[in-house]
């Protein structure tokens, strides 16, 4: 009986190993290394030999139709956060810093959010898929359900079961959120966002961030310290 369960155990263990080996082939090989606790990408960036410092960057020529907007549209500033929703520092802004930051601008009409799709992977841009189904008055509270069950839905062998299921409970049907998930208009429009990130912001890990109002733009790599992120808030708002 031990030797029986010491079989199973090493099968479920091999079949694992291969499961993160097989993730981790998949992001090698679209360009993406382990930095800092997260994938980070690389493959592009350095095709193009771009090594500039964040403030030298020119991010006047970035512009996206967004989709869906977290706050008042009419806000004077504006974060655009690119993030993957399979990424577990996204994950950590989120749940954690997004709710204050929500009370404090968001919800005073100060600010206002945009989450633009930054997908690291296939489970990640399945997860963007299946929430581009939701409407705008659900779509940041299934985000945030996404996040919560990160751990579960991407280390699952059943990720896009998972997803419908997931899409279901949140109140859209199975048939609804597969035919997001297989739709290839939806796709082209994350990756175009991804793509505009890449070329115009170079960004090259997720979380990263752009404060945008009248006093111009600012890119953050990284999740921010939210008592430093304020104090960039409060001198826009200020000015």
């Amino acid at each position: 009986m031990f030797e029986r369960s010491i079989r199973i155990f090493s099968k479920v263990l091999a079949a694992i190993i291969i499961f993160v080996m097989a993730d981790v082939v998949y992001l090698l090989q679209k360009g993406f290394v382990w930095q800092d606790g997260t994938f980070v990408l690389v493959k592009n960036a350095q095709a193009k030999g771009i090594e500039k410092p964040l403030a030298e960057i020119d991010t006047s020529s970035f512009s996206i139709e967004p989709l869906y907007v977290l706050g008042d549209k009419n806000a004077p500033i504006t974060i655009y956060e690119f993030s993957s929703l399979g990424c577990t520092h996204c994950s950590d802004f989120h749940l954690d810093i997004l709710p204050k930051l929500k009370k404090d601008f968001i919800d005073q009409g100060k600010v206002k959010l945009i989450f633009a799709d930054f997908p690291i992977d296939k489970k990640s841009m399945q997860a963007a898929m299946v929430a581009r189904c939701f409407p705008e008055d659900k779509y940041f509270d299934f985000l945030s359900f996404l996040f919560k069950k990160q751990m579960t839905w991407g280390f699952s062998f059943k990720t896009e079961k998972l997803l419908l299921d997931y899409a279901q409970i949140n109140g859209l049907s199975k048939e609804k959120s597969l035919a997001c998930l297989k739709d290839d208009k939806i796709a082209a429009e994350i990756m175009y966002v991804r793509q505009q990130a890449m070329e115009k912001l170079q960004i090259q890990a997720t979380p990263s961030f752009l404060l945008r109002s009248n006093d111009g733009d600012e890119l953050i790599t990284g999740v921010p310290n939210y008592k430093a992120l304020t104090e960039k808030l409060n001198k826009r708002i200020n000015c």
